[in-house]
């Protein structure tokens, strides 16, 4: 039974792809760009771009599981040649904002919405994960903290579970290769719930130097994140921030209540790319 990954460079996907190599699956990793897969000897490499479905039939041939990054771009056809395949079951690598308010128009959570619901109404197995923010956007830091500049937050206080992209890797391995979490919706977050000034803090003993914090206004903040994303993008992740301004952030599950294992914990993804801040 061959295991379709897609999405195959990235963390995520190339995380599971180490897992079930070593443990003896028929993996087939998909990209849009193939060229630049490295993968490990006996790996299966196909072109799949997941907007263009004349890349479909031949990516699909003989595979059993997928596991679907979300782009609802050529969905529907995905579906239909996923069943003409004989595709059994479908893990999703949705997101936590799917289930918020106004989640049909907001565009963080419209994009996952729109294919979960194309899964949901088809004949295929599915299971959706749904992880909250990943501890891996702290790399959004890097450069000011590299270059010894404060960190400009307008909500500094703003509180996450920031779950580690190794245990999203653990969870869809098991969705993929057992049946505990077969036809199951998961919202997945780390075990702790951390301000960005918690995180940043949890990163400065890591690096074993200060980092400063400052406050700014929601209209600097607007400004300064404008340059790297639209507007709508801008506006919804303040507002989610802005919400999270008030409490600490619900724990979901975790490696711990899904696997029976402890959770990694930001300071360990901290330790573990440490180099990304430092520059060594």
């Amino acid at each position: 039974m061959t295991i379709l990954i897609t999405g195959a460079r990235g963390k995520v996907g190339r995380a599971i792809i180490e897992r079930l190599h070593s443990a003896g699956h028929a993996l087939r990793a998909a990209s849009a760009n193939p060229a630049e897969l490295t993968v490990a000897a006996g790996v299966e490499v196909a072109e799949l771009a997941l907007d263009r479905p004349e890349t479909f039939e031949a990516a699909l041939r003989g595979v059993r599981q997928v596991f679907l990054y979300p782009e609802p771009a050529g969905i529907d056809e995905l579906i239909k040649a996923a069943g003409t395949a004989g595709v059994e079951h479908v893990v999703l690598l949705s997101s936590s904002s799917v289930l918020g308010p106004g989640a049909e128009n907001d565009p963080l959570a419209s994009h996952s919405l729109r294919v979960e619901r194309a899964l949901a109404d088809s004949d295929l197995s599915c299971t959706f994960l749904r992880p909250d923010a990943f501890a891996s956007n702290a790399l959004g830091w890097a450069y000011f903290i590299g270059k010894a500049m404060p960190i400009q937050l307008a909500y500094p206080d703003a509180r996450i579970a920031p779950i580690h992209p190794e245990d999203i890797a653990d969870i869809a391995v098991e969705a993929l290769t057992g049946d505990s979490l077969t036809g199951r919706r998961v919202t997945l977050t780390g075990s702790e719930s951390l301000s960005f000034r918690e995180q940043l803090a949890v990163l400065a003993g890591t690096i074993g130097r200060e980092i400063p914090v400052e406050r700014i206004t929601r209209a600097e903040a607007e400004q300064q994140m404008g340059h790297h994303m639209p507007a709508p993008m801008v506006s919804s992740l303040l507002d989610l921030w802005e919400a999270a301004d008030h409490g600490p952030a619900a724990i979901a599950d975790t490696t711990e209540s899904l696997l029976g294992r402890p959770a990694r914990t930001f300071e360990q993804w901290t330790r573990e790319n440490a180099a990304a801040f430092t520059g060594r």
